[in-house]
């Protein structure tokens, strides 16, 4: 989300990845807490042996209560830094729709230097937990609360609208890799990238306790009911994420996967115990990258098991980083996305023709992992925009081409970014300089649009005589759902939101059973003046998205479409050894299948899952496993969205490939678009279909296979049953001097073993899984 001190407008907000693997087969646990095993989300991670108060935040179908008017949510970013100190027009809690909205993140906490969550020294001056605003209606402080600020004002409110949520989000753009001291210099000091990974990539296991401790402490202290992490990125794509932190992060990023994980992991079992002992559930959330440059990056984005839900960042989709003219946050493709076309994705046969920088593909990257209402798409209240552009249709998917990129964005070659009049909301580049990117708060847009320069230009440095020069005609794409202004005097292209693209998102969000809207940010949204003649900032927007929602059906909250068993045996499966960075493609992952049964899975055994439909249905295997996709609910194009979900996979062991408990077995996979994590497991055993336990399904038994239903044992209780001892082995010992033919049988170490070829002093057990033995299991 962007500069702490600024709006969301850095040049690179766009332009980097995050990463990601793993579906771990965790055991499902019997809850000793039944009641509020019942109210835990499908998919969603349990620390072992914490009974987590779900049912204080979720109903007895795993879904949020918002509050009867609040069947979606609608999440507003409330920055910190729009205090009216300067100037400029404020944006305070009593601003905030509190009627309309179901979630507040405060932007931003950081990473201190000591590995701690922080926002500065407590002061008169600081915004968080000190400044006050005298002969402002409604910034009254409460003095219930041990400190003012915006904390104040936020746990105020929240007495009048107990339904609403607020999480403090940590990081953003300009603090994930460091952070502004109280002067407002920015420290180097790492951030995110120093706290979770070390120097030499392995994981800063110190560092992310640390900083997980303080979280916890910190939203007990001021009220918050959650965590939002804003790492900006940990991704294996070199020069990512904003260039003051390329230092850092360059030298890590072989490890930063690992660190992000272990790092959420981390939050949510801190989180979860705090919430035990103080009786209620505290939310776990991240903002999201969504394009498929960014995603690829993020290999599988193996921490969304850790979340209440994700939000996903579906803008930034376009701006002046590049040359090419398109929106900020098409909620589709149109096929002819320029920069798509540019880089032959159109016209690639293994991209099936898929687009992926819009909001629809990238809520179906992580549909494909997650229930529909665990993920929220999110909107811009603020504009992106170009000038000089040449081409296009009103300049939609032209060209705004130029060699001059603002000082210290890491880019040689950007595009001719919008600015003055039109750029009210820019950063300064390291130099100081106005950065030009056409950003603007939605309400300064509507004026635009109008023709009418608002009194407030005076407050960013414009003459009360400014005059615009052309006028700024409205036009929409109903393929993308697209609104944008084009200046035909000036060609200047600004990317907009209104009241037609927010409804036809609203609409989409409720069809699709979609959990809701994320908004950066809330000081961006308009109303109109009458006395004044002007748009100022408002409500309008969100009330819109409020008025859709408040009726609508019940979201989805089951990850699969379709039935699963609810008996689920223990057989983990690990998406691992993604290459780095621009050598990931095509994306070649190992898939690591361990039996952590009892029994023997034999050659033959069927596991089947699914993948999102944001990639094309041609993965496969290397290995012999004989992977295909077996269904699809989505084929060809994404030319006005994805109609279905999902792609079903099968792939079988071997015929000669039995696994016996406690082995494993690797395969190499392939596919061209990422996916996240496969999900919605099962696996045939002898005539039986289970689901994995690493599913986390609602509702599953965790059994032995063949057990006729039996559960296993709660590996978090204190007096699990006993082992049995096994049975003497049959087959003859191996020795190391007797020569032995193919299909010939021996024991070793407890196991039965079979040559599948000729061989002589090869130790059973030590020949790996495509060596010469082949494990038939304990004996």
């Amino acid at each position: 989300m962007l500069s702490p001190n600024r709006a969301r407008t850095s040049l690179l907000a766009g332009a980097a990845a995050i990463a990601g693997l793993l579906l771990a087969g965790l055991p499902a646990t019997v809850s000793h807490a039944a009641d509020q095993e019942s109210c835990r989300p499908d998919g969603l991670y349990k620390t072992p042996g914490v009974d987590v108060p779900y049912c204080s935040v979720y109903d007895a179908e795993g879904r949020e209560k918002m509050g009867a008017d609040h069947q979606r949510r609608v999440i507003g970013y409330f920055t910190g830094w729009r205090t009216g100190k300067d100037g400029t027009p404020a944006y305070l809690a009593p601003d905030i729709p509190w009627d309309k909205v179901t979630h507040l993140n405060y932007a931003f906490a950081h990473i201190d230097g000591s590995n701690k969550i922080s926002v500065g020294a407590d002061s008169a001056t600081n915004a968080a937990t000190g400044m006050t605003w005298p002969g402002v209606n409604g910034a009254e402080m409460d003095p219930g609360f041990s400190y003012k600020g915006h904390f104040n004002l936020l746990n105020k409110f929240k007495k009048q609208h107990p339904n609403v949520k607020t999480l403090i989000s940590v990081g953003g753009w300009a603090e994930t890799g460091g952070y502004f001291d109280d002067s407002g210099t920015r420290v180097n000091s790492g951030g995110f990238y120093s706290m979770a990974t070390n120097a030499d990539g392995s994981v800063n296991q110190a560092g992310i306790d640390i900083f997980a401790n303080s979280a916890v402490d910190f939203i007990r202290k001021y009220g918050f009911n959650g965590v939002d992490i804003d790492y900006e990125y940990p991704t294996t794509m070199k020069d990512a994420g904003n260039p003051l932190d390329w230092s850092i992060s360059n030298a890590r990023r072989a490890g930063l996967v690992k660190g992000y994980a272990v790092l959420m992991k981390t939050l949510r079992e801190k989180l979860d115990r705090a919430g035990a002992a103080d009786g209620k559930h505290y939310l776990l959330s991240v903002a999201a990258p969504s394009s498929g440059y960014l995603l690829r990056g993020m290999e599988t984005f193996q921490v969304q098991k850790y979340l209440d839900y994700v939000n996903i960042m579906s803008y930034d989709l376009h701006g002046a980083w590049n040359e090419y003219v398109g929106p900020n946050a098409s909620l589709f493709d149109d096929g002819k996305d320029a920069e798509l076309a540019a880089a032959g994705v159109y016209s690639a046969s293994q991209y099936g023709g898929i687009g992926y920088l819009n909001t629809d593909w990238a809520y179906h990257y992580f549909r494909g992992s997650m229930p529909a209402g665990r993920i929220n798409i999110g909107l811009p209240y603020y504009t992106r925009g170009f000038k000089n552009v040449i081409g296009g249709t009103d300049g939609l998917w032209g060209k705004a081409a130029t060699t001059n990129c603002p000082a210290g964005s890491g880019l040689t070659k950007c595009g001719d970014g919008a600015t003055g009049i039109d750029n009210l909301w820019h950063d300064l580049d390291t130099n100081g300089k106005e950065s030009p990117a056409g950003s603007n708060p939605m309400w300064h847009a509507k004026n635009l649009e109008k023709g009418v320069v608002g009194d407030y230009v005076t407050k960013y440095g414009f003459p009360a005589d400014t005059r615009l020069t052309g006028s700024y005609a409205r036009k929409y794409d109903s393929t993308l759902v697209a609104p944008w202004l084009w200046n035909a005097e000036k060609k200047v292209f600004l990317s907009t939101e209104d009241e037609q693209s927010v409804n036809a998102k609203a609409d989409y969000v409720v069809a699709n059973g979609i959990g809701g809207t994320m908004v950066w940010e809330l000081a961006g949204d308009y109303g109109w003046n009458a006395t004044k003649g002007q748009y100022e900032p408002g409500s309008t927007l969100t009330t819109a998205m409020y008025e859709k929602f408040k009726s609508a059906s019940p979201y989805g909250a089951t990850v699969s479409n379709k039935a699963l068993p609810t008996q689920a045996v223990d057989i983990g499966v690990e998406f691992g050894e993604f290459k780095l960075g621009d050598s990931n493609y095509p994306i070649t992952p190992k898939v690591k299948i361990t039996n952590n049964t009892k029994s023997a899975l034999p050659g033959g055994t069927e596991f089947q899952f699914d993948y999102s439909t944001a990639a094309p249905a041609n993965a496969s295997d290397q290995s012999g496993f004989g992977a295909k996709v077996i269904s699809s609910d989505h084929t060809g194009s994404n030319v006005g969205g994805l109609k279905g979900d999902f792609h079903r996979v099968s792939l079988k062991l071997p015929s000669w490939q039995s696994l016996a408990p406690g082995a494993s077995v690797e395969l190499s996979f392939n596919y061209y678009l990422p996916v996240s994590t496969p999900w919605n497991w099962t696996v045939n055993i002898s005539g039986t279909t289970y689901s994995l336990a690493g599913n986390l399904g609602r509702g599953t038994t965790l059994v032995e296979p063949g057990s006729g239903g039996t559960p296993t044992p709660d590996p978090t209780d204190p007096t699990p049953t006993p082992t049995p001892t096994p049975g003497a082995c049959t087959a003859p010992a191996w020795n190391s001097t007797t020569e032995y033919g193919g299909g010939t049988q021996v024991s070793h170490k407890g196991h039965s073993w079979k040559a599948k070829w000729w061989t002589k002093g090869e130790e059973p057990g030590t020949t790996g899984e495509w060596g010469v033995w082949q494990d038939l299991g304990a004996c």
